[in-house]
């Protein structure tokens, strides 16, 4: 099978990679990523397979794949850098005006019949109120945690 992207390390780059590998504050992912390019360098030696590098590594075939694939169209810096995520992968399910309105209930007075508010009660009520269209009961708890808001 013919490759379609090579890793081929000038001198200035590999000084980068062991530099970025030495650094106390390099996150792991990143030292993984030089690993799989000093490896996968063609410069040096002949380079490892990419199944093989997979296993010195502790990663993935798919995963020497991108960062060769990222070396070879972007550049060093572009197949080193930690991504940030513009938006988080998961949307909140309560948003802040939700958070305050959940938390006014929980301050408030157990409807009639209950000595205080448990999260179920309160997972209910929410709903009832229509603060939140649907909302489980791990999520209440979380959010009057997050706030140590303790209904005992």
């Amino acid at each position: 099978m013919n490759k379609k992207y090579f890793v081929k390390l000038s001198e200035a780059e590999r000084e980068q990679v062991f530099e970025t590998i030495n650094l106390k504050k390099t996150s792991a992912t990143v030292r993984k990523r030089c690993n799989i390019l000093l490896l996968a360098d063609e410069s040096t030696s002949k380079p490892i397979i990419h199944d093989e590098i997979a296993n010195r590594c502790g990663v993935s075939d798919v995963t020497v794949y991108h960062t060769v694939k990222n070396y070879y169209l972007h550049g060093l810096d572009y197949a080193l850098r930690a991504r940030k995520h513009l938006k988080p992968p998961i949307t909140p399910i309560v948003n802040g005006e939700q958070e305050a309105r959940i938390v006014a209930l929980a301050c408030s007075s157990p409807p009639d019949g209950y000595s205080k508010w448990t999260v179920r009660l309160l997972t209910k009520r929410i709903v009832e109120l229509e603060i939140v269209p649907a909302i489980g009961r791990e999520t209440v708890r979380k959010t009057l945690k997050k706030l140590n808001l303790n209904l005992t």
